[in-house]
């Protein structure tokens, strides 16, 4: 018996060798051409001809579709809340279903998600409080409604960034560093829609991703703000800083203070980090600026949320003052 993991030692007898004729038949015929060692997948020179494929085919703009967020084995998502679930019906979200607690309290946000729902043709369902909160998760708030869509559909970054400038705007994005909790991805959405980003960028890995928690904290800001998906989040940093984008990195102990800050009408990426660790390594060595948010001394930190929040308020305003300036 050949030995595991040893291909071609068996000295046993292969295929037909009397009556069929097939040895003597293969011995005649032979194995073929070669195959060329970059035809072959376990040849070192195979790996070196994919990854030129794959390089070039992100020079030539195809780029593979973002793989989504590992989830808990659902294929779908329910948005939740009736800011949410409003915008994201105004916004025409591919919604599959909406449900509706039975004896709703009715406002005018409902209304309008009911008049939506009747001319999309979209199923309204009447299930009960239980049923909802279990569609909510885990301390999620639904206020009566929920709506039932596909899975995320993450942006490229690259893509995202030209969009951006092709319309002929000054970048302003949000790069979330180790940012775990949903509920602060949201938030950050709401604040990145509020204060003129264009959107926010996030790790495929050791990151939250776009749920039912995300929506509700966004309070309908994710159905107008696009998340994309980094597959390496230093990698992408360092791509767009080749295409002039400033990358600008929040920590406490930053050189720079926010309000001296002289970058904000140039292109930019602001990354934050997680309130714990703060920016990783490989992220604070590839940003321009580390800049600070001066704080109460009696205040050890502020939550990435805010922290961005804080952010993006202070790049705003120094942009329309430099635009009152410019007229």
């Amino acid at each position: 018996m050949a030995k595991p993991g040893r291909p071609g030692a068996s000295k046993g007898k292969k295929g037909p060798t009397k009556g069929s004729g097939g040895k003597g038949r293969r011995s005649l015929e032979g194995r073929g051409a070669t195959p060329k060692a970059e035809d072959r997948p376990y040849h070192k020179a195979y790996k070196s001809k994919q990854l030129a494929e794959r390089s070039e085919a992100k020079r030539g703009g195809q780029r593979p579709a973002p793989r989504r967020q590992p989830r808990d084995g659902s294929d779908v998502e329910h948005v939740t809340g009736r800011n949410s679930v409003l915008e994201a019906l105004r916004a025409k979200i591919p919604a599959t279903a909406m449900y509706v607690a039975q004896r709703i309290e009715m406002d005018d946000r409902v209304k309008e998600m009911l008049s939506i729902a009747r001319k999309r043709e979209l199923p309204v369902l009447e299930v009960t409080k239980p049923e909802l909160d279990r569609m909510a998760g885990f301390d999620g708030v639904h206020q009566g409604v929920a709506l039932k869509v596909p899975p995320y559909e993450y942006a490229q970054p690259q893509d995202l960034l030209e969009g951006i400038f092709e319309r002929g705007e000054t970048p302003l994005l949000l790069a979330l560093d180790g940012i775990t909790d949903p509920r602060n991805l949201g938030a950050i959405i709401r604040s990145t829609a509020a204060f003129g980003g264009h959107g926010v960028i996030v790790p495929q890995r050791r990151s939250a991703g776009v749920n039912s928690a995300a929506w509700k904290t966004s309070a309908g800001a994710l159905a107008r703000t696009p998340v994309a998906l980094a597959g390496n989040l230093t990698s992408t940093l360092k791509d767009m800083k080749k295409q002039g984008v400033f990358v600008l990195g929040l920590d406490g102990d930053g050189d720079v203070a926010l309000s001296s800050l002289e970058l904000a009408d140039r292109p930019i990426v602001v990354v934050v980090g997680s309130e714990g660790k703060g920016l990783s390594r490989l992220v604070a060595e590839n940003c321009d600026q580390i800049v600070s948010i001066p704080i109460s001394a009696a205040t050890e930190s502020l939550n990435a949320g805010i922290a961005a929040s804080v952010a993006l308020y202070q790049v705003s305003t120094l942009r329309a003052e430099i635009e009152r300036a410019d007229l």
